[in-house]
């Protein structure tokens, strides 16, 4: 009996950016007796279902953007004889679909650090059961990931977590509801030894994926402290202070390490936060920005944010701490008109930001949008292949449409086309040539100009396009531009590197 492991993706490109993190945690919850697992991540290479034996248990993690592909993975596996275990955010909220969808032997709930152990154990003795409460576990209980079974040619990034939660309430995410609004803080002694495992195998760019690693805000910690009870005014500084303990401790790692994490906004009205970020050598960070109005902001429960020169401005406050942004934007929102695209692009250009993402408004299950979107979508009989618009993730990858929610004043086809207009100017290569003067050596330049390219590829053509051969240009150009990318990002490896005091 084999335990596999499977990262679902419709697309394969050989080397990624980010090792998916999941993947080594519950190798590392996977009990001893059974062996090391077999890990396929198909954003490297589809799985060999032929490797797949009757007896094995297969575990497939889920989100509704490869949900498709987990289930057809699943029916395979299972039609082999293999126990089939569903887990991740998307099994989570729809445990039925994974068993309808996916031929489910069982599926996990949550999270999977303790609970993995006695599934394995429960599918070997013939008595599994059909859902598994995995709960949210404590952060003192999460587990470390396997990084010994890392392929270390294949990833340009590995990744370290150090909370889990978000206490935002942002209506297009659903990390909030589903990983909860407290933050769940690892360990410091944890997260510094993952890491310096990590760089002893050459891996010196790390991002710290945290759900946000700014989980106290100051304004949080002033509302706390004028309530009468002061231990909610205790717990949350007592969260900030692990955070300033965490980035003392990697400040004692070698200095040609890079992290790189996401965090809110407030973060730029906090100084003493961001000098620490810097002198940690966390040099750039996912910055929800949303939108650039304050209706957008109001659209997506978000009016914590600024909005246009004020968010220039703000937004420029963390690159004169030596932070880079990756900003991110949404398009689609009710308010947006056809001026919005040009009007972000120009702010995104004027903040000053290094990298940024503009994403259509997408429904995604477990948010507030969600809910209200299927509410209205109840009596519209709107199918795709026999499939209600309302499961879009059910839909064929190809066939899936771009826009869902209707629009005000602007047809679905013409958001789509502005949104890859706004990627095909920032992303233009006089513009990221341009932005590459933020880093000193040509070497350094080159790398900003390739993951600038490569994320521009595998982010915006393959998701956005609607011209099939456009978006197989893409996927060539990823597979030919990723591999001398990562060898940009590669180190010599440090095997005696000690872990600092």
């Amino acid at each position: 009996m084999r335990v596999h492991l499977v990262n679902p993706s419709h697309l394969a490109f050989g080397v990624a950016v980010i090792t998916p993190r999941w993947l080594y945690v519950l190798a590392a919850a996977t009990p001893a007796e059974f062996g090391d697992p077999v890990i396929t991540d198909e954003t490297l290479e589809p799985l060999d279902i032929g490797s797949v034996q009757a007896g094995d248990v297969v575990g497939i993690g889920i989100h509704s953007g490869n949900a498709v592909r987990g289930y057809e993975i699943g029916r395979l596996a299972r039609a082999r004889g293999a126990h089939v275990v569903f887990g991740g955010i998307h099994a989570t909220l729809f445990p039925e679909e994974a068993h309808e969808m996916g031929a489910a032997t069982a599926v996990v709930k949550g999270d999977g650090d303790l609970v993995w152990g006695r599934v394995i154990h429960a599918c070997l003795a013939g008595s599994p059961d059909r859902v598994y409460e995995g709960g949210r576990v404590e952060g003192e209980q999460l587990s470390k990931a396997r990084w010994d079974l890392l392929p270390r040619e294949k990833y340009m990034w590995a990744s370290v977590q150090t909370v889990r939660g978000c206490p935002k309430h942002c209506s297009f995410c659903s990390v909030w509801r589903t990983d909860g609004q407290k933050p769940r803080v690892r360990a410091t002694d944890v997260i510094i030894e993952e890491i310096v495992e990590l760089r002893r195998k050459g891996f010196r760019f790390i991002a710290l994926a945290d759900d946000n690693f700014y989980p106290v805000a100051l304004n949080d910690l002033k509302m706390a402290d004028r309530r009468a009870d002061k231990s909610g005014y205790q717990r949350l500084k007592a969260i900030r202070d692990e955070r300033f303990e965490l980035m003392a401790r990697l400040e004692k790692l070698p200095r040609d390490m890079v992290f790189f994490t996401q965090i809110t906004m407030e973060a730029a009205e906090d100084p003493e936060f961001l000098d620490a970020m810097r002198r940690a050598n966390i040099k750039g960070a996912l910055v929800g920005v949303e939108s650039v109005t304050p209706a957008g902001l109001k659209d997506v429960y978000k009016d914590f944010n600024l909005s246009g020169d004020a968010l220039a401005t703000r937004l420029k406050t963390f690159r004169a701490h030596g932070i880079h942004v990756l900003g991110s934007f949404i398009f689609g929102l009710p308010s947006d008109t056809p001026e919005t695209f040009k009007a972000t692009e120009a702010l995104a250009e004027m903040a000053d930001i290094t990298f940024a993402q503009f994403v259509m408004l997408t429904p995604f299950p477990g948010t507030v949008d969600f809910e209200k979107w299927e509410r209205e979508m109840a009596s519209d009989p709107t199918r795709v292949d026999g499939i209600p618009i309302t499961r879009h993730w059910l839909i064929p990858q190809a066939r899936r449409p771009k826009v869902y929610t209707p629009h005000p004043v602007m047809a679905p086809d013409e958001i789509r086309a502005r949104t890859q207009a706004v990627w095909d100017e920032f992303y233009s290569l006089p513009k990221i040539w341009q932005r590459s003067k933020c880093v000193r050596t040509l070497r350094a330049r080159m790398a900003f100009v390739l993951i600038s390219k490569l994320y521009r590829q595998m982010y915006a053509n393959t998701g956005i396009a609607t011209d099939s051969a456009r978006v197989s240009r893409a996927q060539k150009w990823t597979r030919l531009i990723a591999p001398p990318t990562r060898r940009l990002f590669a180190a010599p490896p440090m095997p005696d590197l000690q872990v600092p005091n």
